[in-house]
């Protein structure tokens, strides 16, 4: 088995990796902070779309790149999306 990785490739990776960097500070922040009061579910909801049809995307062009960064992205998206039901039902006064 050849691993055969273009320069091309590896530049795909490195700004795949800063790409997905975008979105991880502040998956970190509400997890410490267990706090959604300011997080926009509407603009998780839209990158995790985007970011199926990016993966989609990927799949049909055959682009490893493609297909990695953005299914990472849309894992941490989601995260997002389940953190603000869940910790948005704690938040809720009863």
């Amino acid at each position: 088995m050849s691993l055969d990785v273009s320069g091309v490739d590896i530049l795909g990776y490195i700004a795949g990796a800063i790409t997905t960097l975008t979105f991880l500070p502040q998956v970190i922040k509400t997890i410490r902070e267990k706090s959604v009061k300011d997080i926009s579910l509407m603009m998780f909801v839209i990158a995790a779309v985007n970011e199926i049809l990016w993966v989609i995307y990927g799949v049909l062009k055959s682009d490893q790149v493609i297909i990695l960064t953005n299914a990472v992205i849309l894992c941490l998206s989601l995260t997002m999306i389940y953190l603000k039901f869940a910790y948005a039902r704690r938040q809720t006064p009863s």
